[in-house]
């Protein structure tokens, strides 16, 4: 008898316990609203730095981690359902996927995943091609990520392309709206006192967004007018911190093509591959690659023929 009261109280205390338990609020999911308005400003920052557009960056989070829900997410930081590959050194998550106990990568921050991402796709040649599309040509990039195999399903450009369409995220793939902004009054007071010089933004026939400096400019003063990094109009524009601005110069907001929107150039007096790049808006790095230059060897001499695209096989 006194066993079975025992064992009464037990089971009752365990039902206590349980009721308890089962009456715990569950983890508040965030909305998709939710979603774009915490990650938009670092979607923006790798396609600046990394030329991924900042739509396909939120749809994919969007649909890869539920809108920031799913336990991937929540408990590894990994927003891009990125699994570990044999390169990865960093802590895993395990959960079942296409198979069972499948590999994730764990991120310290979801920050950190985004930027993998975005490493992911450039350091990877399957997704080369990529990078050749404009950058605001969303569904391109959709279909070529499902044509690179990024995604098994079948339907997989056509779910991204209508996250982006229902939510109006390809806006966020015009730099306009990232560079073009007004500065606060309170950005204004933290640039002590530095006047700000108000440049109208042009689009660049190779679909890239640029200035015209003028008289009295110069690189810091360029990258706190558009809130950019010092940093980034250097590698935009391919300079180093040596170099001088002059009024007249290009300044690119968004980093250069793979190629120009013409075949080739007749080198003229006084050209040098540097300006060669910033008239057309093709990375410097890829110019010399085109022409199978050797960078530090000289400048090529008038009347040389560059190629500005990859030359078509006969």
């Amino acid at each position: 008898m006194k066993s079975l009261v025992f064992k009464s109280l037990a089971l009752f205390v365990a039902g206590i316990f349980q009721i308890q338990a089962n009456a715990q609020p569950a983890e508040r999911r965030i909305s998709r609203k939710e979603y774009v308005s915490q990650w938009v400003d670092e979607a923006q920052r790798q396609m600046l730095e990394y030329g991924v557009p900042a739509s396909i960056t939120l749809a994919q989070g969007i649909l890869e981690s539920g809108d920031g829900n799913s336990p991937l997410a929540r408990y590894a930081n990994n927003h891009f359902g990125i699994k570990c590959h044999d390169n990865w050194n960093g802590e895993t998550f395990i959960q079942d996927d296409d198979r069972r106990d499948e590999c994730f990568r764990k991120y310290n921050t979801a920050g950190e995943s985004y930027r993998d991402h975005s490493l992911f796709l450039k350091n990877r040649s399957r997704y080369a091609s990529l990078f050749t599309l404009d950058q605001t040509d969303y569904r391109g990039w959709a279909k070529g990520l499902k044509k690179a195999g990024y995604a098994t399903n079948p339907q997989y450009a056509d779910i991204l392309i209508q996250i982006i369409e229902d939510n109006g995220l390809n806006h966020y793939d015009v730099v306009n709206n990232i560079a073009a902004k007004k500065p606060s009054v309170a950005r204004q007071e933290e640039f002590n006192g530095i006047n700000q010089i108000q440049h109208k933004v042009k689009v660049h026939d190779n679909h890239i967004k640029f200035i015209i400096a003028k008289d009295g400019d110069t690189y810091y003063k360029i990258s706190k007018e558009f809130e950019l990094g010092l940093w980034q109009i250097y590698k935009y524009n391919d300079l180093s911190k040596k170099d001088v601005l002059q009024p007249g110069d290009i300044i690119y907001l968004q980093p250069k093509r793979n190629k120009a929107q013409v075949e080739t150039h007749r080198v003229q007096e006084g050209d040098t591959m540097h300006n060669i790049s910033q008239k057309y808006g093709i990375k410097l790095s890829k110019l010399y690659k085109l022409n199978n230059i050797t960078p530090g060897t000289g400048e090529p001499e008038p009347g040389t023929l560059l190629h500005l695209k990859s030359r078509k096989k006969a």
